[in-house]
């Protein structure tokens, strides 16, 4: 939740990430354990962000990047990162976090565009 927040401010208003971050864990009170990871998944998305970005491109053509919502552009680059480059969850677990993500934050169609741009990248990771 604290990447996804990050993230998401970065990309709405362009507050840096490493504030961002400070920020909610002091807001939320989350353990050191909770903040690296946090860390370790926003800095894993801003690195490889061209490559997501193309990824998300490539599985949902009918919807450019920047008509996405920017809640849902962001709970896809995660999952993507996590699916696709990270590799360090089973890609069931990392689908079923995106979507849960995408109902507590997203539209109510987040879930659905989620689930489906997502099955789309895990038939790529399987390849």
């Amino acid at each position: 939740m604290i990447a996804l927040q990050a993230l998401f401010e970065l990309d709405t208003v362009g507050h840096p990430p490493e504030q961002t971050i400070g920020r909610l864990v002091e807001e939320l009170g989350v353990s050191a354990e909770a903040e690296a990871f946090a860390r370790e998944l926003v800095g894993g998305v801003l690195e490889h962000r061209p490559a997501i970005d193309k990824t998300l491109s490539d599985t949902a053509p009918a919807w450019p990047l920047n008509q996405i919502a920017a809640i849902d552009r962001n709970i896809l680059r995660l999952a993507i990162y996590e699916v696709l480059i990270d590799n360090k969850v089973p890609v069931r677990a990392a689908i079923n976090e995106a979507v849960e993500l995408a109902k507590e934050f997203g539209g109510e169609s987040s879930p659905k565009f989620i689930n489906g741009v997502l099955g789309s990248v895990s038939l790529m990771a399987t390849r």
